[in-house]
């Protein structure tokens, strides 16, 4: 099974704080610097679960481009799309004490990916395309992630949505992200409940997957619990739990999301 995934790429600096921050002085901290994005973070956990991955974005060629593509790469997955000069993007995730995390973004170019920059050969055989919810909120990847709905779609393929950020949604405008939804017309949407209630209207999709952290995830109604982990760093969770549901289903979404948090970093 060959799963893509449209979106991020994204260097990853992610520091977990022994104690809240102190205003103006040091606070000590464990920190790691690597491969991320929400697209990314998918493709390398469908790779890590042992099927194909692919991952179709725009990123630059600085050294954060070249450094987070190689890091991709190594984890077998395959990249396409256009390598372009200014600024790869950037992430930097503060994680508290308790695991979680707090969020600055800096997307660089991945947005400005275009429709007329995507190859249909590149998504020739995908069972799954995953969208980032990112990419639906930006244009022209907004575009871009469409027309490769399309193309997968008349291939036979399946298509997924992660709703990814509420306060985007909202800046985005809710009804603007549900008429696009609608015209997409995902066969599953993962969100976790701020970002359904963003929305304000019931989320077009055949299944929802109702991301709920530590109380695990309700699956059309079905409520299933979490599996047990200990929380090191929640950064990624939810990207490592929409891999393990597209390869295997609730079950091993639930447990590859456990192995994602026990660990420092959002990519396994």
């Amino acid at each position: 099974m060959l799963i893509c995934a449209l979106g991020d790429l994204l260097l990853d600096v992610i520091v977990r704080l022994e104690a809240p921050i102190a205003g103006g002085d040091d606070t000590t901290a464990e920190t790691r610097v690597g491969a991320g994005g929400q697209a990314a973070n998918v493709a390398a956990w469908v790779a890590a679960l042992g099927e194909e991955a692919r991952f179709v974005g725009k990123w630059a060629g600085d050294a954060a481009g070249r450094l987070v593509e190689e890091e991709l790469r190594s984890r077998g997955v395959e990249l396409f799309g256009p390598v372009v000069d200014g600024r790869n993007g950037v992430v930097v995730s503060l994680v508290g004490p308790d695991g979680d995390r707090s969020m600055a973004s800096d997307r660089g170019v991945s947005p400005q990916l275009r429709p007329d920059e995507l190859d249909m050969r590149w998504f020739r055989d995908c069972s799954w395309l995953h969208l980032s919810g990112y990419s639906l909120l930006r244009s022209p990847i907004d575009e871009a992630g469409a027309k490769a709905a399309g193309a997968v779609r008349a291939l036979g393929g399946k298509v997924s949505v992660d709703l990814a950020s509420a306060s985007l949604i909202r800046a985005y405008g809710p009804s603007r992200l549900a008429a696009r939804l609608k015209l997409l017309q995902p066969d599953l949407v993962f969100a976790n409940e701020d970002e359904v209630a963003s929305l304000a209207e019931d989320v077009p999709a055949h299944t929802l997957v109702r991301k709920r952290g530590a109380d695990g995830i309700v699956v059309n109604g079905e409520a299933l619990p979490a599996a047990l982990a200990e929380v090191v760093d929640s950064t990624g969770a939810g990207d490592a739990l929409a891999a393990g549901y597209l390869v295997g289903g609730p079950q091993l979404a639930l447990e590859t999301a456990a192995r994602c948090v026990a660990q420092l970093g959002a990519m396994p």
